[in-house]
């Protein structure tokens, strides 16, 4: 099955959209993987840059406590109470441990306490290099970091001096004023050996590490860690892209799709609409031929003589009269329905009598009744007062209504005019014993062009404009039309005019 001018039209903008959607999701995920390389490459850089200003700091705050408690080492006096003394003002100091080279504890002087019982483990853990080389290094004992030292006592000779850290003290003294201007996007971490968070610059829940540098210096069992918070990494800003751009393409594929289908919708009504005009054009030709070839058998009949009895004679003007008053009125629902859809049409509204201009209406359609051998009733109610209305128009409606009644009956030919008072509304009615009308189909009979899609009316010619211009005239009254119809059992319209103006 080939496919039609939609489809291909459809294909020509789904196929580019769908290749274009297919390049950028392939050129999102490489920039994503380009951005995600980049901001690893930057978080090391950054999180190298902390370590080493930590690293400057610890250094700077290790030397001042080790030298205080050198000092203190060398005062003179009572070695206890100078060293408490300066413990006391060694607020990042938890607690001090003094070894002599051969492992005897110096300070505290009661060797049974914790901090007394860790000095066998330091003397273990520093090795007897250290005592060579001195200089100062961290251990970790228990969990416990521990700076430890060599330094002299009054007597020269070698002591290892322990500082167990405070830890809390150190968060609040060293870390926060050391990393505390270095927040960003990215959150700055210090964990511990144990890979335990020390001190972080906002809350790590669901937060995904990104890069961890090692302290060079003191604190070397402890890093440098950076992480980035939920949902603000380079590769969820790529899926939000993505999910972006998807969207968006999807979105505009909708309108295209809809926008195609809204132009093949008018491109279908425009061609049904010219289809209609063209039909209306050959109908409207067709309804002129008629009422011409009467006025023109006629006429030529009395031209040549033919008839010479006055009373025949007489009756053939008046089907002349007729017919040329029945091709008036086709002419001028043709002209009217211009004014209609140009909205040139006006109407002028006078009081005048109904029962004239229905009379009249109904004599203008006698020869055609009485040759189809239609059978007429009027019924007018007496006493009918005059209606502000535009004569000639309203005549028009009710003369395309008595003209639609001929032309959709077939084998009871019966027309019934009524009019009478109901209320503040004049009631015309024209009822027929005709074809009748689906009820689904009886609101679209005063569309124009429309005209009821069954056999039995599309073989029966007809402009398709006369109902509307039958419901556009009463409307302009500021009245209403009603149809009360069955398929088979006839139609009746009526047509609802206010008694007087509102």
């Amino acid at each position: 099955m080939r496919a039609g001018p939609s489809g291909l039209a459809l294909l020509a903008i789904v196929v580019p959209a769908t290749i274009l959607a297919a390049v950028g999701y392939v050129s999102l995920r490489q920039w994503g993987l380009s951005t995600e390389l980049l901001f690893r490459e930057q978080a090391r850089d950054m999180a190298a840059m902390a370590a080493g200003k930590l690293d400057m700091v610890m250094r700077q705050t290790d030397y001042q406590l080790l030298g205080g408690l050198q000092t203190a080492l060398l005062a003179p006096g009572d070695r206890a109470r100078a060293l408490e003394s300066w413990l006391g003002g060694a607020s990042l100091v938890r607690s001090l441990v003094l070894v002599d080279r051969a492992g005897r504890v110096l300070y505290p002087e009661t060797p049974e306490t914790p901090d007394g019982l860790l000095a066998a483990r330091l003397v273990a853990e520093v090795g007897a290099e250290f005592w060579d080389l001195g200089g100062h290094r961290d251990v970790v004992v228990d969990d416990l970091v521990v700076v430890t030292a060599i330094l002299r006592s009054r007597e020269g000779a070698p002591v290892l001096g322990a500082l167990v850290r405070d830890v809390g003290e150190l968060r609040r003294q060293v870390l926060e004023k050391a990393l505390g201007g270095l927040q960003a996007p990215t959150i700055v971490a210090v964990v511990d050996h144990a890979d335990r968070p020390i001190y972080s610059g906002a809350p790590l829940d669901r937060a995904d590490r990104v890069a961890t540098v090692s302290l060079p210096g003191g604190l070397s069992n402890w890093r440098v860690a950076l992480y980035q918070p939920a949902g603000t990494s380079p590769r969820d800003s790529v899926r939000r892209q993505v999910m972006i751009f998807t969207t968006a393409l999807g979105l505009l594929l909708v309108v295209i799709v809809a926008g195609i289908v809204a132009t093949l919708r008018v491109m279908r009504r425009e061609s049904e609409m010219a289809r209609l005009k063209a039909d209306f054009v050959a109908n409207v030709s067709h309804d002129l031929k008629t009422p011409l070839s009467v006025i023109r058998m006629f006429g030529e009949t009395l031209e040549m003589g033919r008839v010479t009895d006055e009373v025949t004679r007489q009756e053939y003007y008046r089907v002349i009269t007729r017919e040329s008053e029945r091709l008036s009125r086709l002419i001028e629902n043709v002209l009217d329905f211009s004014r209609i859809e140009g909205g040139r049409r006006r109407y002028d509204m006078l009081p005048t009598a109904v029962e004239p201009l229905v009379r009249e209406t109904i004599e203008a359609f006698s020869y055609p009744l009485a040759q189809q051998g239609f059978k007429v009733e009027l019924s007018v109610a007496p006493d009918l007062p005059e209606v502000p209305m535009d004569a000639d128009a309203v005549a028009q409606a009710l003369a395309n209504l008595v003209d639609n009644a001929i032309k959709y009956s077939v084998e009871r030919k019966a027309i019934a005019v009524a009019v009478l008072a109901e209320g503040p509304w004049l009631c015309l009615s024209v009822a027929d014993q005709g074809i009748g009308i689906p009820r689904q189909e009886q609101e679209r009979i005063f569309e124009k062009f429309y005209r009821v899609g069954r056999s039995e009316t599309q073989g029966r010619r007809g402009s398709g404009v006369g109902l509307a211009l039958v419901r556009h005239v009463v409307e302009a009254h500021r009245g209403r039309v009603t149809v009360d119809s069955r398929p088979g059992a006839g139609s009746r319209f009526t047509l609802w005019l206010p008694l007087a103006h509102a």
